[in-house]
């Protein structure tokens, strides 16, 4: 037993070259990308123009004399169109945003991060400014070139002019940011005329020189680093769901050759390792590495990898949205359990919504009890003193009744019948007095109602107290 086992070391060698340990989003330096065409990169600038049509362009629309959308932080009061809402409406926006997270969940299972590619507002900025970027400085080579020459006059002017767009693009996008939380006509008016007030000042150089930065500078590190929403897309992702994908099957192994040559009679795949689909991604990422997290789905390695294979001769594809199922050989299942619930549940949430918002009540009320638990009036009566809120949810004048729901025992002294403004609120002071000496002292139920006279549908009530001594 004191024998020693014999070891033999075999070398093993890989079927495939190791892919290298590159650090996420190439940093050795910025990222340069090229300029490119195709089917994907239109639609995503038909996205991106949309939703700069929508920030851009809705805050400056009007409504009834005002603002169309404008959440007015000093009045409490949020403005959409037709519709006023209050913090009491708070539900209908944390509806509108858990509708929204089941929105991305579903695009996510189904398509990957289509978002982040198309209409996030990192990424629609980031692609704004990096076409500032072509136009001052030129395509891929030519900056690259720009970024390694000394400074010259040639240098400082391109660079000044990318900065400047930079700058302005920042400027309009925290001027309209801000415009949706104050008027935004008062807001310009003020600016040109050096008489904005600090608060909104403030407000306005912090968003910009956010863009500045974040489009500008950080890029891809915020969609890397920064965004939860690369970190937990991983676990939506299924054998399904269509992401951007590399068919190695058909690509490898890779190699240059001549336009024409037979790609099988030189051992090759369809793969001509051009690096253009590197070179446009605007992460800095080879996707025929595989998914990895930087990659944002904006598919404009699609793009270019089709350009490439219409001139080679080749049928494009060898770059697509694809799935893993697929890549294996099986056939993509489009409709499956996790998918169909998401849209179910996003569907329900979306009429339940709806009705939340259509049978919204137009008038709320709100009781507050004086401090004082009674008091005696003139006439020997016990009286308590009531403070109500009343808010006209409606966008036109109303007049309103107030009583009491159950007025045996109880007389309601004060103004009765009132009128409220147009998304106002009116702070009514009332005192009930207390017309029989019979009961258990201490406190009774008690309940406002208060009904519209211009539209005798709508009513709201609020319960309150009454403190009595009597017996």
């Amino acid at each position: 037993m004191s024998e020693r086992i014999p070891v033999q070391v075999i070398e093993v060698t890989p079927s495939l070259p190791p892919i290298a340990n590159k650090p996420l989003s190439a940093s050795s330096g910025p990222i340069h990308t090229r300029r490119f065409t195709g089917f994907y990169r239109d639609l995503r600038r038909l996205g991106a123009g949309l939703l700069c049509l929508l920030f851009f362009g809705t805050l400056w629309l009007d409504w009834d004399g005002r603002q169309a959308v404008l959440w007015s932080l000093e009045e409490s009061k949020f403005y959409i169109f037709g519709a006023t809402f209050w913090p009491q409406d708070f539900i209908l926006l944390s509806g509108l945003l858990i509708i929204c997270a089941f929105g991305l969940f579903f695009i996510t299972v189904f398509a990957g991060r289509v978002w982040c590619g198309y209409t996030c507002p990192q990424s629609v900025w980031t692609w704004m400014f990096m076409w500032c970027e072509q136009l001052t400085e030129g395509d891929r080579n030519q900056r690259i070139k720009l970024a390694a020459a000394p400074w010259s006059l040639g240098k400082l002017l391109r660079r000044s002019a990318k900065h400047g767009l930079w700058l302005g693009i920042s400027l309009a996008t925290a001027i309209t940011f801000v415009g949706y939380f104050t008027p935004v006509r008062e807001l310009v008016a003020n600016l040109v005329t050096w008489e904005i007030g600090g608060t909104a000042l403030f407000w306005v150089i912090f968003f910009a020189a956010a863009t500045y930065i974040n489009a500008g500078w950080m890029r891809e590190q915020v969609c890397i680093h920064m965004c939860p929403y690369a970190r937990f897309q991983s676990v939506m992702f299924d054998k399904d769901t269509l992401i951007v994908s590399y068919d190695s099957a058909r690509g490898e192994s890779r190699g240059p050759r001549k336009k024409g040559s037979d790609p099988k009679a030189l051992g090759l795949g369809d793969c001509i390792d051009c690096q253009m689909c590197v070179q446009v991604c605007p992460t800095g990422i080879d996707i025929r590495d595989g998914l990895q997290i930087a990659c944002i789905g904006c598919a404009a390695c699609i793009d270019a990898c089709d350009d490439i294979m219409e001139r080679m001769g080749y049928a494009p594809g060898l770059v697509g949205y694809s799935s893993e199922r697929a890549l294996e050989g099986g056939k993509t299942r489009l409709l499956r359990p996790r998918l169909i619930g998401y849209a179910v549940a996003l569907v329900l949430m979306i009429i339940a919504l709806a009705w939340l918002g259509a049978t919204r009540a137009q008038l709320s009320v709100d009781v507050i009890k004086d401090r004082g638990m009674f008091r005696e009036n003139a006439a020997g009566e016990i009286e308590n003193i009531y403070n109500l809120k009343l808010i006209n949810k409606t966008q036109r004048e109303q007049r309103y009744r107030v009583e009491l729901a159950d007025d045996a025992g109880f007389r309601l002294q004060g103004d009765q019948e009132v009128r409220i403004g147009a998304g106002e609120i009116l702070s009514l002071p009332v005192s009930v007095a207390l017309t029989e000496d019979s009961g258990p002292a201490g406190s009774r139920p008690l309940r406002f109602v208060v009904r519209s006279l211009d539209e005798p549908d709508t009513e709201a009530s609020a319960s309150s107290t009454f403190v009595s001594p009597r017996h």
